[in-house]
């Protein structure tokens, strides 16, 4: 019997509705984030999406909620893992220094410090 995709997870999931723009080579798409954790994001899938599957992608995730503000803005790297139900699912491959710490602040605002510490602890 094999485990279902929630129970194989290792990192919390943490529903939010943000902005954010998925660039691949010089093509981005303006998308919705619909979850994130320290592993992986789940946003909408465009209309249009011709995306290479097997490159690399950068998700620029708007923490203020709205497009343009540099300041606020999260950027992960990340590779395409599933397409279903209108959801594209990606797996971060690594978080650089500039980005730990608006990642840690984004889900330390929506999910138990203790939880995330033990999380954090894991990828070391």
């Amino acid at each position: 019997m094999s485990k279902s995709r929630a129970e194989q997870r290792q990192f919390t999931r943490v529903a939010l509705d943000l902005p954010v723009d998925v660039h691949q080579g010089g093509s981005v798409w303006p998308q919705r984030l619909i979850d994130i954790s320290l592993s992986g994001v789940a946003t909408d899938q465009p209309d249009l999406w011709d995306a290479q599957y097997n490159e690399p992608f950068t998700l620029v995730i708007h923490t203020s909620g709205e497009r343009g503000d540099e300041e606020s803005g999260l950027e992960l790297h990340a590779y395409l893992q599933h397409v279903e139900s209108g959801r594209l699912g990606f797996a971060v491959q690594h978080v650089d220094r500039e980005n730990i710490a608006p990642l840690r602040a984004l889900l330390e605002a929506h999910m138990d410090v203790a939880t995330l510490e033990d999380e954090l602890n894991r990828l070391e």
